[in-house]
């Protein structure tokens, strides 16, 4: 009987081992080789990350709501709707009063002293409210209002009192019903085709497009539903108004932009949350603070803090125990 001899393991083989012969072109591996398709480790990988991100996306979703619109307010609270609607026809909106860059309203800008940073790029998107927001749409129709031609035609003087007296109505009805008179003028029809308009969902789409083919600005939707409570109650129910740190927060349970806590921070605290120039103060202090942390290595005594108190020691102890 002849034994049976046991196998050799297989010798390791150096990266290295290479046939000897004249110049790179001549060299040939000699080591151990196998079979590799980069497709097909490609075309797994791809599909592996597909099928991936489509179960994560099942299971968690999107932190996104449902996108808020003009037609979701018009249904939601039409009452809010006419009423903002009338603010913007009698330009006593927060846009018909904002100043730049929508409208030259005397004494609307934050200010710093003589520091004006708000009027620099002047009225560089002009908003009127009552031709953009309202009656400029209601023109759009296959058959404007009467009433479109009522309002075009009256003075200035006219349209204030039309306006402040249904404000007034509106206001006393606390969100009942309110029966047109006179001294109304077009007004309540004028809010009322709106409302139409805005219910119908093609509000939305005049007020992006502005005739162009593509809806790409929302600058005035935001502008007008920003007028009313509608929006401003949304969010605060989704703790994303100022002084529930909104800047910083995301819709749901889910972690928003954390490197905004500096600019949050300073709206939480006095003086600065009851300062009428809150935004402009903010900005300049928080400038401040950034420039400050660009010139700490050319600062003497604070560029000298990470030496004297060694914290980075600690994060790197790996590396200095080698050493």
């Amino acid at each position: 009987m002849s034994a049976t001899r046991t196998p050799r393991p297989p010798r390791p083989v150096s990266p290295m081992s290479w046939r000897k012969g004249t110049g790179i072109a001549g060299r040939s591996w000699t080591g151990a080789v196998r079979e590799y398709d980069l497709f097909k480790e490609l075309t797994i990988g791809v599909i592996a990350v597909t099928l991936l991100v489509l179960a994560v996306s099942a299971i968690f979703s999107s932190p996104d709501d449902k996108a808020v619109s003009l037609k979701s307010w018009a249904i939601a609270q039409p009452v809010d709707f006419v009423t903002t609607a009338t603010a913007e026809l009698g330009g006593t909106s927060n846009t018909a009063g904002y100043g730049p860059p929508y409208t030259s309203t005397a004494g609307a800008t934050q200010t710093l002293g003589p520091i004006d940073l708000q009027s620099l790029p002047g009225v560089a998107i002009p908003i009127d409210t009552a031709k953009d927001f309202v009656i400029g749409p209601l023109s759009t129709l296959p058959i404007p209002p009467a009433e479109v031609v009522s309002w075009t035609s009256a003075t200035a003087d006219q349209r204030t009192a039309w306006t402040t007296a249904y404000a007034a109505a509106l206001d006393k009805a606390k969100g009942g019903t309110v029966a047109p008179t006179a001294k109304e003028g077009p007004v309540p029809a004028l809010t009322t085709d709106l409302l139409a308009m805005a219910r119908q969902g093609s509000l939305d789409s005049v007020l992006s497009a502005r005739g162009n083919f593509y809806n790409l600005d929302y600058t005035r939707v935001i502008l007008f539903m920003g007028d009313g409570t509608y929006l401003n109650d949304l969010a605060a129910g989704l703790h994303l108004s100022g002084d529930q740190w909104g800047m910083m927060n995301e819709t749901g349970n889910y972690p928003g932009q954390s490197w905004l806590w500096l600019f949050s921070f300073f709206y939480q605290i006095e003086p600065f949350a009851s300062l009428p120039n809150a935004d402009i103060v903010v900005v300049m202090l928080v400038g401040i603070l950034t420039l400050l942390l660009l010139l700490v290595p050319f600062i003497p005594g604070l560029r000298s803090l990470p030496r004297l108190i060694p914290i980075h020691r600690l994060v790197w102890r790996d590396y200095y125990r080698r050493r």
